[in-house]
C-alpha cells in the first residue's frame, strides 16, 4: 500500500546533504556518515523544520492567525517555530518552561532578534502550559493553533518519514540509522520511514530525556501510519532505544561533551550538549561495544541545535 502524505508548506531547503565522516570512520573502524539536517535552511537549521512543514500547513488550513508552542528555555524547536512563523507572516507566542538558561543568549538571543513574544512559566508540567495557551488564545479572540513540545505528534512525525524517503533516494543503503530522541516525533518518523523506505536499516534512538519512549515512539508511529493510510503492524521490534540522558534532560553529560569535542576536533563539525552530543556519544558507545561491522554503513542524523551550544557551553 502506498503512503498518502497530506499537504505541507515549503519552509526548509531539501534535500539536506549526506557525507562521510572520514576521520571518525577511521577511528571507529566502520563507515560513519552524517545527514546534515542542521543545514535545512531557515534560521540555524534543524530537524524541526520538517515537522513544521506539516504542522504549519495544518495551522494555515484551519485559519490560525496565532501559533503557540513550548519547550525549555533554550528550545531549538521553539526558536525554529518562531522563525517559520515570521517567514509565513503568522504571529507566534512562545510559552516556555522556566528551566535552563533563560537569559538573552543562545536561542533566546535569536528569539529577541526576531522580536518574538516569549513568556516563561515556572512549572514542570506541560499541561499547565497548554492550559495557559488556551487562556491567552481565547483572549486573542481569533483562531489559534497549538504545537506540542518538539512538534512531536503524529502529524509532525511525518516530517521524518519524509526524511527517510529522501535518504533512500540519495544513493546509499544504510545498515544503521541513529538519531537523538528528546520528545519522540523525530525518532518515530525515522523508525516508520525505515519500515517503508529502508527496511534493511536498524534504527536506534538515543534517549536524552526520561519520558517513556518505549510507549511514546510506537504510539506516534501508529498515529503517523494512520494519517498515511497504512495498515501495518508496529511494535518494539521496529526500533531500538538507548538511554543517553546522563544527569538529566538539558544537563550536559561527560560523555556528550566528549563527543561534541571529538567531532569538532576530528571533523570541524559542531554538535550541541543537550541532543546531538549525547546522541553521538551513544553511537561512539555502540562502536566500542562492537555493534558495527567494518563493512557497515552507519548514518547519524544531525538534528541541529547550534543555538543552544552558545548558551550551554
Amino acid at each position: 500500500m502506498e503512503a498518502k502524505f497530506p499537504n505541507k508548506i515549503s519552509i526548509g531547503i531539501f534535500p539536506t546533504p549526506i557525507h562521510k565522516l572520514e576521520n571518525i570512520s577511521r577511528l571507529l573502524g566502520t563507515n560513519v556518515y552524517i545527514k546534515r539536517d542542521d543545514m535545512s535552511g531557515l534560521a540555524l537549521g534543524g530537524n524541526k523544520l520538517r515537522k513544521l512543514e506539516y504542522l504549519l500547513a495544518d495551522a494555515k488550513a484551519k485559519g490560525a492567525e496565532l501559533v503557540f508552542t513550548t519547550g525549555g528555555a533554550q528550545s531549538n524547536h521553539a526558536m525554529l517555530t518562531a522563525a517559520a512563523c515570521r517567514k509565513l507572516g503568522m504571529e507566534c507566542i512562545l510559552i516556555l518552561k522556566k528551566r535552563g538558561v533563560c537569559e538573552k543568549v543562545g536561542n533566546q538571543l535569536l528569539n529577541s532578534l526576531m522580536d518574538i513574544d516569549v513568556r516563561f512559566m515556572d512549572t514542570d508540567s506541560y499541561d499547565d502550559i497548554y492550559a495557559e495557551m488556551d487562556r491567552v488564545g481565547e483572549a486573542f479572540g481569533r483562531p489559534y493553533y497549538k504545537i506540542p513540545c518538539g512538534g512531536s505528534n503524529a502529524l509532525g512525525s511525518l516530517g521524518y518519514v519524509d526524511c527517510v524517503k529522501e535518504i533512500s533516494r540519495q544513493g546509499m543503503d544504510f545498515d544503521h540509522i541513529i538519531c537523538a530522541e528528546g520528545s519522540g516525533g523525530t525518532m518515530a518518523g525515522v523508525a516508520l520511514g525505515a519500515m517503508l523506505y529502508a527496511p534493511g536499516a536498524k534504527v536506534t534512538g538515543m534517549m536524552v530525556d526520561t519520558d517513556p519512549f518505549d510507549e511514546i515512539t510506537p504510539a506516534l508511529m501508529k498515529g503517523a501510519a494512520e494519517i498515511l493510510g497504512l495498515d501495518i503492524e508496529i511494535n518494539d521490534q521496529n526500533f531500538a532505544l538507548r538511554d543517553m540522558c546522563g544527569p538529566g534532560y538539558a544537563i550536559p553529560s561527560e560523555e556528550g561533551n566528549a563527543a561534541v569535542a571529538l567531532l569538532a576536533r576530528e571533523e570541524g563539525l559542531f554538535l550541541d550538549p543537550v541532543y546531538t552530543g549525547k546522541a553521538f556519544a551513544g553511537l561512539l558507545a555502540m562502536a566500542k561495544e562492537g555493534a558495527f561491522k567494518p563493512t557497515d554503513n552507519v548514518l547519524f542524523i544531525h538534528t541541529g541545535g547550534a543555538g543552544g551550544l552558545f548558551a550551554l557551553g
